[in-house]
């Protein structure tokens, strides 16, 4: 059943089920915050490990990605076989959280081993908040208007990742790496709190 809903918050993207709205607003800081960081990657990584090269970037992007990939089939797959959405918005949002601050790790990272254990980290706490997130999405999206609320989805969050990678650029040209991912960070936090919501419209269905 289509949850409605007068509450001021709904009408940022007026006639969608306002679980969608608020997985929609919250996606566009967290893949727009982690959109400011890829980049400028390398360039990080060499201002904060001495002798760093390509060779150190391309494993650290390998081991976020492969850690990413072999822990993410295993949880969608639990959260398949338990029943309800509690445990997918409790995992969805306390990762979202640990993800988001995440990159404060960067400023302390002195060698390559550092690097790639922030990295795997990171794929580990996306990997668990991604099928979360894509179940309680899924699950509410509006009937009839599938394609059309991915087309919004997707539109606000490359718009808001072009918007932010320019202030990215701003950023590490004027202020540093130090305050670019200080942006990261708090912009992150406030787009997994926008997931918050989310349990009251659970709690109601």
């Amino acid at each position: 059943m289509k949850i409605r809903s007068k509450s001021p918050h709904d009408m940022l993207l007026k006639g969608i089920n306002p679980i969608v709205k608020f997985l929609i607003l919250s996606d566009i800081l967290v893949v727009s915050s982690n959109g400011m960081i890829g980049p400028f990657f390398a360039l990080l990584v060499s201002d904060f490990i001495v002798g760093a090269n390509a060779l150190v970037v391309s494993i650290a992007i390998g081991a976020y990605l492969i850690s990413r990939s072999i822990i993410q089939i295993p949880i969608a797959q639990l959260i398949d076989k338990i029943k309800g959405e509690k445990d997918d918005f409790y995992l969805m949002i306390i990762f979202s959280l640990i993800s988001s601050l995440i990159p404060l790790f960067y400023l302390l990272i002195k060698t390559p081993l550092h690097l790639y254990l922030v990295q795997i980290v990171l794929g580990i706490t996306t990997a668990i908040t991604y099928p979360s997130y894509m179940a309680i999405f899924t699950r509410h999206i509006d009937k009839h208007k599938e394609g059309t609320e991915w087309g919004i989805y997707y539109t606000l969050t490359d718009v808001g990742s072009a918007g932010f990678a320019i202030l990215a650029g701003y950023l590490v040209e004027y202020h540093g790496f130090i305050n670019l991912i200080l942006s990261v960070v708090i912009i992150g936090v406030i787009g997994s709190l926008f997931l918050a919501p989310i349990k009251y419209y659970l709690t109601k269905k």
